[in-house]
């Protein structure tokens, strides 16, 4: 086989398939493309086939040709001393010749004590032998060699020279024709390529299903999920696998993130449909008020004591919805405005709020634990709504834990009050049923309620957001079947 055939050959063997070359396969390969990920894993797999089939040929090769060369030697080794065995060293043209064949050399020579003995002398060589010493050769000049043999002159001669095996001396020389290596050597690397690709297909080909079957169907489903989920977020989201590995995370993190960003997406939406229906109703509500505002003007000329003492707090709260809507009707957004900011008599603010909240001393009642003349400062129709949230939501939890029989007496709504001369702190304790676990995680988000179904969900959402614009806090400090805490901290700049 010439050495243009040879190739062609190995070429057709190696040949990827056409659709490598082709555009469309190359647009499949893009981030975008749904095979993207797969089509780069099999031609890394194909790429890493390739290489460990040069590290394994590469290395094989070098040890053929050393293992032919070796041969050589040891068959010229071998003649050698058949030569020496015959009387007076005397081998006739015939015999040389008949050896020389055998041994597939055309020169032997022993080098002994430093003497070298010519025993089989080789004709005119056209090319000057190239010499390979194998007693010290490194490993590049080890692979090396296979390369010029491959393609070097059809004429070229080796010289090899190894230490002797069967017989005493410092070394052997050999030379020995390079055209029968070089055939040998082709027919070799071809057969060692032929079974290392189907080797490397077999193993790459189970590879790659190991790899698609762990990885990309895995990864497919968390693809299809994710645009499933982006198409319509209401859409039910697959079971999550469960795998403890990497993957078997990421599909259940991916479901916990979709089941909260569902949520908050309707929340959205019910806030949305909440404001289209505060836009369309505060208009009127706000004439309506404007008319109880006129009536209560004229009730407020009337002798009867009851009436007199019942206008202050209609008064107010008049005021505060009117104002309310006002502020929707400028704004018309959800931030609440800026707080004035004045010094406030905690008792008087705390009285009003809990008259406003249902608080009485015949039912649900007030525990103030204050110094006397203590006063924060703060916007005072917002620590209202504040503090009234607070206590609106003890009273319902304490008569809701009456109804069901649960409880005994009427329950108490103590308010607390430090300063540290910078921070005030306001502490509001119930002695309810406490906060169920499944809520207080998520109490203050908006139309998280655990009250009954005409509860909107908004006021501590709206109370902490107050809270805030103050520059302070609003936080669930302690909730069990005992009782539940909450505490208000307002900067105290006085």
């Amino acid at each position: 086989m010439n050495r243009e055939r040879l190739l062609t050959v190995v070429q057709t063997r190696l040949r990827l398939p056409a659709s490598l070359t082709q555009g469309s396969w190359r647009d499949r390969l893009k981030p975008h493309a749904p095979d993207g990920l797969s089509s780069r894993l099999l031609l890394l797999t194909v790429a890493f086939t390739l290489v460990v089939e040069t590290l394994i040929v590469a290395p094989s090769a070098a040890s053929f040709h050393e293992r032919w060369l070796m041969d050589r030697l040891q068959g010229a080794e071998l003649a050698s001393v058949g030569v020496e065995a015959l009387p007076y060293n005397a081998v006739d043209d015939a015999t040389a010749e008949t050896l020389l064949r055998i041994g597939g050399v055309s020169a032997v020579a022993i080098s002994d004590q430093g003497v070298m003995r010519q025993l089989l002398q080789a004709p005119n060589l056209p090319r000057t032998p190239d010499f390979i010493d194998l007693r010290r050769r490194n490993l590049a000049q080890r692979l090396w060699d296979p390369v010029v043999t491959l393609w070097g002159h059809p004429d070229r001669s080796i010289r090899a020279r190894a230490a002797p095996r069967y017989r005493s001396g410092d070394f052997i020389d050999v030379v020995a024709p390079a055209e029968p290596l070089r055939l040998e050597l082709r027919a070799f690397l071809l057969n060692s390529l032929l079974v290392s690709i189907l080797i490397s297909i077999v193993a790459g080909a189970l590879l790659y299903a190991g790899l698609a079957f762990l990885v990309l169907q895995p990864l497919r489903r968390v693809t299809r999920s994710i645009e499933g989920f982006a198409a319509d977020p209401e859409t039910p989201a697959p079971t999550p696998s469960d795998r403890h590995d990497e993957i078997g995370r990421v599909e259940r993190e991916l479901a916990r993130m979709q089941d909260e960003v569902r949520q908050s997406l309707r929340a959205r939406s019910r806030l949305v449909a909440l404001g289209e229906a505060v836009a369309k109703i505060n208009h009127d509500l706000r004439n309506m008020l404007t008319s109880a505002q006129m009536a209560s003007e004229r009730l407020a000329s009337s002798a009867d004591p009851q009436v007199a003492k019942a206008m202050p707090r209609l008064e107010r709260a008049l005021g505060r919805a009117a104002a309310l809507t006002r502020n929707v009707l400028d704004y018309g957004k959800s931030e609440e405005p800026a707080p004035v900011l004045t010094r406030i008599p905690l008792a008087a603010a705390a009285a009003a709020a809990a008259e406003d909240a249902g608080l009485e001393p015949q039912g649900v009642k007030l525990v103030k634990a204050i110094p006397p003349r203590f006063a924060v400062t703060a916007d005072s129709d917002q620590l209202h709504r504040i503090l009234v949230n607070l206590m609106r939501n003890a009273r319902q939890a304490i008569e809701a834990d009456q109804a069901r029989g649960e409880r005994a007496g009427r329950g108490q709504v103590r308010l607390t009050a430090v300063s540290d001369g910078a921070v005030v702190v306001l502490s509001i304790t119930d002695d309810g049923p406490g906060i169920p676990p499944r809520l207080s995680e998520r109490l203050f988000d908006a139309f998280v309620s655990g009250k009954a179904s005409d509860g909107t969900g908004l006021g501590l959402t709206i109370s902490r957001e107050l809270a805030a614009n103050h520059g302070g806090e609003l936080r669930l400090v302690d909730t069990s079947p005992a009782g539940t805490t909450f505490e208000l901290r307002l900067p105290d700049p006085i």
